[in-house]
């Protein structure tokens, strides 16, 4: 069984795309969705449409919650409720439904997903550093636990002997093998606004006989996506930081 894990897609349909391609053509054979699907991008009636059709397993994100008015936006940032305020009179209403309806966490296979952290997965806390990572081991059942939210690659990884490994990742492509007796947490990154200064869309393959985890990177047409940003009216932050990846 080969998954790919995408997470943080932000409406971005061009990356969307690219990142389905790609998966593909590695021999994916199912989808897996760690939430934020829409926000930020101009496309959030299609990427629903797109994982929907193909049976994602989906978890919710922030900006699920928010497009659905399951929490208050005031606390997101300014471009952030802007976008996510938008999304909700773009949106059609049977995808705002099944945006709503969607758990906040899911298990398959032996890993565990969730959008931020499998610790109070509603409070969409973020873990960055070494000591958040290793701080929520207990908190999954599974031997993997998937995550996205900061939009950061990265992994943690806990041996019998207790935390002795996390990393981000500067170069490409990574493959972490998956060793006997240790248990991970990962950060698959973002498809749609990657933050960690490489514009290319980030997603994970999980090739569940070959025990490992893959995070590949995808160039995109980021001019398209944010070409439809600006003409949408959306905040022209969320147009120009897909050509930074920042």
């Amino acid at each position: 069984m080969r998954y790919a894990i995408l997470s943080d897609i932000h409406a971005n349909l061009e990356a969307l795309g690219a990142v389905l391609a790609d998966a593909d053509a590695e021999g994916a054979t199912a989808l897996l969705g760690l939430g934020d699907l829409v926000g930020y991008g101009a496309d959030p009636g299609p990427c629903v449409d797109r994982l929907a059709a193909r049976g994602a397993t989906l978890v919710a994100g922030n900006h699920e919650w928010g497009a659905a008015g399951l929490v208050d936006v005031s606390w997101f940032n300014p471009a952030a409720r802007a976008a996510i305020l938008w999304t909700r009179d773009h949106l059609p209403p049977d995808a705002g439904r099944y945006l709503g309806d969607l758990p906040l966490t899911s298990t398959v296979d032996d890993a565990y997903l969730v959008h931020a952290s499998p610790r109070n997965p509603e409070e969409w806390e973020y873990l960055t550093s070494a000591e958040d990572g290793f701080s929520v081991f207990g908190d999954f059942p599974t031997r993997l636990c998937f995550i996205g939210h900061s939009h950061r690659p990265g992994v943690w990884s806990m041996g019998s002997s207790g935390p002795d490994h996390a990393a981000s990742f500067r170069a490409w492509p990574v493959r972490i093998k998956l060793e006997n007796g240790r248990r991970y947490v990962i950060n698959v990154g973002s498809v749609g606004q990657p933050r960690d200064r490489d514009p290319r869309a980030a997603y994970a393959l999980w090739d569940v006989e070959r025990r490992e985890v893959e995070i590949r990177r995808v160039a995109y047409d980021h001019r398209a996506a944010a070409a439809k940003i600006l003409a949408a009216g959306l905040p022209r932050l969320l147009a120009d930081r897909l050509a930074r990846g920042f």
